[in-house]
This record gives C-alpha cells, sequence and structure tokens, in this order.
C-alpha cells in the first residue's frame, strides 16, 4: 500500500544525544512516562550529592524557598500565578487534593466524561463512596466538534447537583483536545467549579492557564516539559486557596497553600528543583520548533500506521487541532477489546518487535495511541507500519 505523499518534518539535528534510551528500542510512547534528558538527570543528581553530603543542611537551610523559585519559574512557563500554585507529585495527586479539600456531601455530584484518566476516576469513586456524593459519567462521541461537545457538557451540568466538573484539556485514551476555554465559560454560567486536566498540556502546549480561568488546573512537566518524573502543578484560583489542605499534614501546615501541600518532610525535592533545567534545554531547542516538530511527526505517524491498517484518511480521528504530539489509531475490530487484552498486546508488541507503544481499549474498541518527540525519527513509524498489521494477523 503506498504511503501519502506528505513528507515528515525535518529532525533536529543531535536531538537524541540529550536522552539515554535504549537504541534497541523503538520508543513510541512518550505520552506515558515522558524521558528525562541527560542534562536534567544530572542537575537532579547533582541535587541528591547535595542532599546526601549534608541532611541536616539541605532540609533545614532555605529548602522552602528553593522550592518557591522552582515553582515560580514552572508557574511563569505555564501562564499561571505563583502564589496560587503547588508543586506536586503527579497530577492524580492534583486531584486528590481537590477532591479531599471540596468537602463533598451525600447527594453531591461529581460530573467528568469518558475521557477520562482511569486513576482520577477510581479517586472520584473513593471519595464518593467515603462521602456518599455522586459520581456522574457524560458520554462523548470522538468524532464531534468542539460546540458539540461543549453542549454535551452544558446540558450534562444543568440535571442534577453538580458540585464539580472535571474535564481534560489533552484526554489520555483517546488523544483529543478539548475546548477547555468554553468549557470552563459554560460551567461557570451555571455555577460549577471545574477542575482541568492538563496532564499532558504542559510543554506540548502553549499554554495561560490564568487565562482558562479554571477553578483548579493540573499538570504533569515530566511528558512534554523535560522535568524529572513526580514533578506536577496544582494551580487553584483565589477564591479556593484557603480551603485547599494537603493530604498529608506536615509542619508547614500553619503556612497554608501552597506551602502545605508541597512540603512534606523528607520528600525527595530533586525532581522538583532540577525541573527548570528541563525548560532551559528546551528553550535551547527553541520550543516552538519542538512543538511542530512532534505534532508534525506525530501526525505523520498517524497516517503511514493508519495506511498499513487499511485506514482512509478520513477514517483517522481528528486530534481536535495541529498541535497535538499525540494521535489515535483504531485497530481492527475484535482486537484489544478489554484493557486486559490490550496490555498483552503491549507487551506482545514490545517482545516482538521491539518498540513500546501504548495500546488501550476505550468504549469496548482497542485502539494506538502514537507519541512523537525529538528524539523519534520517520523511520521508526515506516517500519512500525510494514511489521505491525502483520502482527495482529498471527
Amino acid at each position: 500500500m503506498s504511503v501519502v505523499a506528505s513528507p515528515p518534518p525535518e529532525p533536529i539535528a543531535g536531538a537524541r544525544l540529550f536522552f539515554s534510551l535504549d537504541p534497541a528500542v523503538t520508543h513510541l510512547n512518550h505520552g506515558s512516562f515522558g524521558t528525562v534528558p541527560i542534562s536534567v538527570q544530572r542537575a537532579q543528581q547533582r541535587l541528591r550529592d547535595e542532599t546526601e553530603s549534608n541532611p541536616q543542611r539541605f532540609f533545614t537551610r532555605g529548602l522552602t524557598d528553593r522550592i518557591a523559585h522552582a515553582r515560580g519559574y514552572l508557574a511563569a512557563f505555564l501562564g499561571a500565578d505563583p502564589e496560587g500554585t503547588a508543586l506536586v507529585g503527579n497530577a492524580t495527586t492534583g486531584a486528590a487534593v481537590v477532591l479531599q479539600s471540596l468537602r463533598l456531601e451525600p447527594g453531591d455530584e461529581v460530573v467528568s466524561t469518558d475521557h477520562g484518566y482511569g486513576a482520577v476516576a477510581w479517586s472520584v469513586e473513593r471519595e464518593c463512596r467515603r462521602t456518599g456524593a455522586v459520581a456522574r459519567t457524560l458520554s462523548v462521541p470522538l468524532a464531534v466538534t468542539d460546540e458539540e461537545i461543549v453542549e454535551i457538557i452544558r446540558t450534562g451540568l444543568r440535571a442534577g447537583r453538580p458540585k464539580l466538573l472535571i474535564v481534560d484539556q489533552i484526554t489520555s485514551p483517546t488523544a483529543r483536545l478539548f475546548p477547555v476555554d468554553a468549557i470552563v465559560a459554560a460551567a461557570r454560567d451555571l455555577g460549577v467549579p471545574v477542575l482541568v486536566d492538563a496532564a499532558h498540556a504542559p510543554g506540548m502546549l502553549p499554554v495561560e492557564v490564568d487565562r482558562i480561568g479554571a477553578d483548579f488546573w493540573i499538570g504533569n512537566l515530566h511528558k512534554w516539559a523535560y522535568a524529572p518524573r513526580g514533578t506536577a502543578v496544582l494551580v487553584v484560583a483565589p477564591p479556593w486557596r484557603a480551603r485547599i489542605e494537603p493530604l498529608v499534614v506536615s509542619w508547614e501546615q500553619e503556612s497554608g497553600f501552597p506551602l502545605n501541600v508541597e512540603y512534606q518532610a523528607t520528600l525527595d525535592y530533586s525532581g522538583w528543583l532540577a525541573a527548570p533545567v528541563g525548560l532551559f534545554t528546551m528553550r535551547s531547542l527553541g520550543v516552538d520548533r519542538v512543538r511542530e516538530h512532534n505534532a508534525a511527526l506525530a501526525a505523520y505517524g498517524q497516517r503511514v500506521i493508519g495506511a498499513a491498517l487499511g485506514l482512509a484518511p478520513a477514517d483517522l480521528p481528528d486530534p481536535g487541532g495541529p498541535t497535538m504530539s499525540m494521535r489515535l489509531l483504531p485497530l481492527p475490530d475484535g482486537v484489544a477489546t478489554t484493557l486486559d487484552d490490550s496490555i498483552a498486546l503491549r507487551h506482545r508488541v514490545a517482545d516482538t518487535l521491539g518498540v513500546d507503544a501504548f495500546l488501550t481499549s476505550w468504549n469496548g474498541r482497542g485502539w494506538l495511541r502514537l507519541s512523537a518527540q525529538i528524539y523519534n525519527r520517520a523511520e521508526e513509524y515506516d517500519r512500525f507500519a510494514e511489521q505491525f498489521p502483520a502482527l495482529l494477523t498471527r
């Protein structure tokens, strides 16, 4: 089958040398765990060495100021108020902090969509069991317009007793960009607070968090902003900051948000303190250049692998915008229709083809979610397109 004529982007020279990835593996799943550049690894190790050389000095002399400095740098990159931003371990932790701080009551509803991240959905279910609140999920078809997404959510919020809306900026299972600005505005008109789960947004998209206007916004920096794993932010609008409670109380409890959420005694803070080096690395390459390369390469991968699977261009799911570094492909009918089956296929692809790819199930169908990062090359997607269909038919 001939491949579409649209060429892939020009590789960024030397980009592979920024990472310590195993060259024997084709890494097409940057979106799940990210990859930490060597420069950031070294910065983090120096911080760990500093900690172990004198733990007393590290933890008791200026640590909170250093955390605040790193937080301010990261918040500025995201267009967020540093005083309303807390560093947390990951987006799921941020969601748990918000859910606990809401103090849900029996009959309250937490509304989300069926594109939400699984661990966040479980966190909602647990908090609802604990408080007597109700979790309600809105079904949003994959092939709908932004206007239709907003209307589905607006209609859903008009029913029941919604205490919180959780909506993804970039959906994890379906790699879809949601119109969060319009969704937040619609929810505000109805008096419903909004938590935006933007786990994939930092680094991938140019975001201005404060302009979105959400009550709560969470995002990971280890996925697309080159930070060490365990680096995420929880941004809270001014009216809510005094009500935020950490999951674990520390000696900074009386300091209030954000420090009472950030400081957790003998936590390893090296990842947070090294995170600005990740942004420096991205800026040294050119932020727009990195984003444009990744989005164009992800689109190329979707086209060539889609063609190999017999999909016409019209059958390729639209990610909702040209800036997306993740793309989605439907698998043949009957393949990986359950989570367990998709995980088994994921392992089989890795063991047989030497390719780490994200295969999952959503709404009873199997899907392949592709990622693209500067260490990837067009020939990796070409080779996978040649091998993957044959593996599925074995």
